[in-house]
This record gives C-alpha cells, structure tokens and sequence, in this order.
C-alpha cells in the first residue's frame, strides 16, 4: 500500500518497489492493448507502427517539417525516409516544396491518408474512451499527470506544442 506523508507543506507518496514493479507491468500489457487494434489495421495494409506514428502526427499538424517530424518521432533520417517514401509512393501523404524555405518539406496527409489515420485513431480512441470512463474523471486526469511527469524534457516540450494547439 502506498503511504504519504505530509513534509513542508508538501504530500510525499512513498511507493515500495513491488508497487513500482506492478505499475510497469500494468503499462507494459496496457500498451500492448493499445496498439493491438491499430496493429491489425496496420498489418491489413502492409505498414508498421512507424508508419502510425509519422500518420498520426502528420495528422495532428498539417504542414509538418519532415524536420520537425525527424524531432518528434526521434528516429534517423534514414528510417523516417524509408517510411515517408512509402507512405508517399502508396498515395497517404504528400511532400510541399516551402513557400519560404524551398529546402524545406511540408507533409499533409492525403484523403486515403486521412482516411486511415481515422480508422487507427478511431479504434485507439474507443478503447480510450472505455478505460477513461471505467477510471473515472479524478483517474483520468492523474493519468495525465503520470504520463506528462514520465516524458523526458524534449518530449515533453512537444507534447506542450501540441496541447497548447489543442
């Protein structure tokens, strides 16, 4: 059982290891829940949880940097290129010369990207939504917490990007 306690104003949680040991294993099988209905998508189509993932935030932003993607994903380029090259010759995303900066390129998803993209999200969401509503609305919020509190300073920074867009 966790205890806490009051210190300067301050409530500390003591968690003992076999708690801690239990919350990583309670993430580990709920990630593979999460990406179990999308990876079927996925699989249906030939592509991999890269490929969701450059989706997904080409998606959220429209007009994307395949830089700024390059920072998001924090993979090589190489990788990224792979999967862009795909997910552009396969007709889901389109690559736009800048308007400013003609080095730079623009990522938009097309109607068959965006279809897709809410077929994974849709599924993603809907098991969201159960668990969020099983939790209730206290849960849900310090599951947030928990989450943004785990994410290193760089992606936490992205991550404020896009809630701040929200």
């Amino acid at each position: 059982m966790a205890d806490s306690s009051t210190q300067g104003g301050e409530t500390l949680l003591f968690l003992t290891d076999e708690q801690l040991r239990k919350g990583i294993e309670a993430m580990f099988f709920a990630y593979r829940g999460f990406t179990a209905d999308p990876d079927r998508i996925l699989d249906k189509h030939g592509y991999g949880r890269a490929h969701h993932r450059a989706i997904h935030f080409i998606n959220r932003e429209p007009g994307l940097t395949v830089t700024t993607l390059l920072s998001v994903l924090g993979v090589t380029k190489q990788s990224l290129n792979r999967v862009l090259r795909t997910l552009i010759d396969d007709g889901l995303v389109e690559s736009r010369v800048g308007r400013k900066d003609k080095r730079a390129r623009h990522l938009h998803l097309t109607a068959t990207g965006e279809a897709l993209e809410r077929e994974l999200s849709g599924a993603q969401r809907e098991r969201m939504r159960g668990a969020y509503r099983t939790a209730g609305p206290q849960a849900v919020a310090g599951f947030r917490q928990v989450l943004e509190a785990m994410m290193d300073p760089e992606m936490r920074r992205h991550y404020q990007m896009l809630k701040d867009d929200s």
